[in-house]
């Protein structure tokens, strides 16, 4: 039987529903019962984390996320996972507020890094500054020997993933993801993680010689091997083991942009 997984949504609204159609193409399913169980809080009044962690000013989004974590496993989730990279700054409130396992993206993205590049790499990390002023690959690099290598123009980076908020996929922020990866390329990080839920709407917008991968397709991988997987994985953050899986998190390796 299926087990149920709960997702902290709305960080963005299209990057929720982003996640819930790479998950139904994940699974082979013949009837709708194949498919996996979300339960899903589409919560977009989750305070920026932009605000909070960039600019100083906003309201903290922890306990918010705490609630919500609480609300997922009081239905049922007996498992919660996030499309929004940002967000698991606050993965420990999350972790403290409830008993059931969270798919942390950011192991589960390093440990895909490592084996792509091998240890010691420079592995280049597309999304938001505000990963980059938390440090949030740090711990996670640190324990596979690699190096994050970060676009230096944290204001066109910032500015793509409003105008994608605003807008969704557009031109102009393919033309700054493409740049990004270029530069973080030329500085010897060949293998790149998609780190932003807003870019995993434009994913092929990347720089050609880059292998890039999702770190929403290795949620994606996780929340699917949990849910068809027996009782008794809990606390899952490593490879998935399910031998159904489509490959929704196969890198992308760029051509012309």
């Amino acid at each position: 039987m299926m087990r149920r997984v709960g997702i902290l949504g709305g960080m963005g609204p299209q990057a929720t529903v982003l996640l819930m159609q790479k998950v139904l193409a994940a699974v082979p399913a013949r009837d709708d019962a194949d498919h996996v169980p979300l339960i899903v809080d589409q919560n977009p009044q989750v305070p920026s984390r932009i605000r909070r962690l960039i600019e100083g000013t906003g309201d903290d989004p922890a306990p918010v996320l705490a609630e919500m974590a609480q609300r997922l496993e009081a239905a049922g989730a007996e498992a919660l996972a996030m499309p929004c990279n940002t967000a698991h700054h606050y993965a420990d409130a999350i972790r403290s507020a409830t008993s059931v396992p969270f798919l942390d993206m950011v192991v589960l993205s390093a440990g895909h890094a490592a084996t792509l590049s091998g240890r010691g790499a420079r592995v280049g990390i597309l999304a938001s500054p505000a990963l980059r002023k938390v440090a949030l690959f740090d711990a996670a690099f640190a324990l596979e020997d690699l190096t994050p290598v970060y676009p230096e123009d944290d204001d066109a980076m910032l500015a793509a993933i409003r105008r994608i908020k605003a807008e969704g996929a557009n031109a102009a922020s393919r033309a700054v993801l493409a740049a990004a990866s270029a530069e973080v390329l030329a500085q010897g990080a060949v293998v790149q993680i998609i780190a932003c839920t807003e870019f995993s709407l434009i994913p092929d917008a990347v720089a050609p010689g880059a292998t890039v991968f999702d770190s929403l397709d290795r949620l994606v991988a996780e929340l699917v091997a949990f849910a068809t997987s027996p009782a008794g994985r809990e606390g899952m953050t490593g490879e998935p083991s399910h031998a159904g899986l489509r490959s929704a998190a196969v890198p992308y390796r760029a051509g012309p942009v």
